[in-house]
């Protein structure tokens, strides 16, 4: 008597660890050629957990269609590369992630793009920056890491006045805060390394767009430039979109208790952070980031090397980590590290000197974060 086995039928998506896809005769295979987005090939093109991933942040940020990548850095790639090529000249925000002007300066220079830094009391009237070629502006939600927030809606449309494309990196805001794409946005790029995957455990991108030319076209950038994603990283990053809305709501309650611990603090000498009333972009963050402020805050002590050193090594268990938005509160620090390949007098212009210390607050109670900040201020 033939044993018939029950279906299959998993809560959690499986990891679908494999190179490749099989196919039983040609018949089968001319029908992926047909319609790929059906049936899968070879994991550089598309596989389910990717496909997964993509789906549920898509939805988020209220996307046509987005693809992940294998890191931030190569989802602001791809997202500059969906609408330049060699020749065009691409605007980006003066306070941006130093990884991106990196990118810009020295690698996509090198391929024949051009880039105008434009300062952010600049960015809501683009006319004396844009050129004949100048095809899209690159901007932050809130900036990284002085945390200035963006009007995206009127940037937005002055971008659409000038007839260029506006990309915004969401990944300090997330899509729980903000969703660029409904206030006028054409692209969102995200690390997903950071809050969407939340553990400190992953690195991955996304960009996400509208259009279904330009979905198509994003699609293609990835499998060909072998940008992709592996499956278990998938995995891993939809495993953390899971606990996304709840963590951004103790990230930004966290954050907010600790800056305003940080702001009364004689030692410390300035604190950012977009939920303070005394922050220049309070109204339009409360407003567009529908009463959360996010997990980021960046603060300020004694310009000293010493100083900083001192305080860093009596944090016994807030870790120095050069990247942020995971589970456990961990502190950076951007002369140091992600603004390292500005030159001294650009980051000075900006303020972010050697005093200025980047803090990811995590999940933890609020109370076990303040115990150590107070006590690592107290030596210095």
């Amino acid at each position: 008597m033939a044993q018939h086995n029950p279906p299959i039928k998993p809560k959690v998506t499986p990891i679908y660890q494999t190179s490749v896809f099989t196919f039983d005769d040609l018949t089968e295979l001319e029908a992926y050629f047909e319609q790929p987005s059906q049936r899968y090939m070879y994991a550089r093109y598309s596989n389910p957990n990717a496909n997964e991933l993509a789906e549920e942040v898509n939805k988020l940020e209220q996307g046509d269609g987005a693809v992940v990548t294998s890191s931030g850095m190569s989802a602001i790639f791809a997202a500059i590369l969906l609408f330049c090529q060699a020749g065009d000249h691409v605007l980006c925000a003066e306070e941006i992630y130093g990884g991106s002007s990196v990118l810009l300066n020295q690698e996509l220079n090198r391929m024949g793009i051009t880039v105008t830094y434009v300062p952010v009391e600049s960015l809501y009237n683009l006319s004396s920056f844009t050129k004949p070629n100048t095809k899209l502006l690159l901007a932050e939600t809130m900036s990284n890491p002085l945390l200035r927030v963006l009007d995206i809606a009127q940037v937005a449309a002055a971008c659409h006045q000038e007839n260029i494309k506006l990309v915004i990196d969401n990944t300090f805001a997330s899509p729980i805060i903000t969703q660029p794409l409904a206030l006028g946005a054409d692209a969102v790029i995200h690390s997903v390394t950071k809050y969407l995957a939340g553990h400190s455990d992953v690195t991955a991108g996304i960009v996400v767009t509208k259009g279904e030319e330009q979905v198509k076209r994003i699609r293609q950038i990835m499998m060909h430039y072998g940008l992709n994603l592996s499956p278990f990283e998938s995995w891993l990053a939809v495993r953390g979109l899971k606990t996304l809305r709840l963590r951004i709501k103790q990230h930004s309650s966290n954050a907010l208790t600790i800056a305003q611990y940080l702001s009364a603090h004689p030692k410390v000498n300035r604190v950012y952070y977009p939920g303070l009333a005394a922050h220049p972009d309070y109204e339009l963050a409360k407003i567009q980031g529908q009463d959360l402020f996010g997990g980021m805050l960046s603060f300020a002590i004694a310009d000293d090397e010493a100083v900083v050193n001192k305080f860093m090594q009596s944090l016994p268990s807030i870790p120095f980590a050069p990247s942020l938005a995971g589970v456990s509160t961990s502190i950076s620090h951007p002369v140091r590290t992600s603004h390292r390949s500005l030159n001294s007098v650009k980051r000075d212009a900006l303020g972010i000197t050697m005093g200025v210390i980047r803090l990811s607050v995590g999940v933890e109670e609020p109370e076990e974060i303040l115990a150590e900040l107070k006590e690592a201020l107290k030596v210095i």
